[in-house]
């Protein structure tokens, strides 16, 4: 589906966080700047009211109660640190979305949701849903 706006990109965010639950996983896979942490601060939002929802960038990680666990793995560089940094335990204990999931492909649960995020223009993207 394409989003003429990011405010149908949040619709998006906000549809599937309501349907969340332990244990969901969620795969945010596109360029830089194609809306991946957008998309996240929606979802998170939905789930945990109007809190701040920082880019996990720098931190790799950044988690909300209840149990929300937002990765970026962009500077993840061996699959060891992804222990290191609690993914495990993330998976088994809250819903995740996580941001460049590729490293962590060994990691991943079979029903994992992935979420494809394409640039067409300055306001559009497209978004799969898989």
């Amino acid at each position: 589906m394409e989003t003429a706006n990011l405010e149908q990109t949040r619709n998006i965010a906000s549809k599937l966080a309501r349907k969340a639950k332990r244990g969901d996983c969620y795969c945010l896979i596109g360029d830089l700047g194609a809306g991946k942490t957008e998309f996240a601060r929606e979802f998170i939002r939905t789930l945990c009211g109007n809190v701040t929802v920082a880019s996990p960038t720098f931190n790799i990680l950044q988690v909300y109660e209840p149990n929300i666990y937002h990765f970026d793995l962009y500077r993840i560089k061996a699959e060891s640190e992804l222990t290191e940094i609690g993914l495990d335990e993330a998976l088994q204990n809250g819903i995740c979305l996580i941001e460049w999931p590729q490293i962590a492909e060994n990691y991943l649960p079979q029903n994992r949701v992935e979420i494809y995020f394409e640039i067409v223009d300055e306001t559009t993207r497209k978004i799969e849903i898989k």
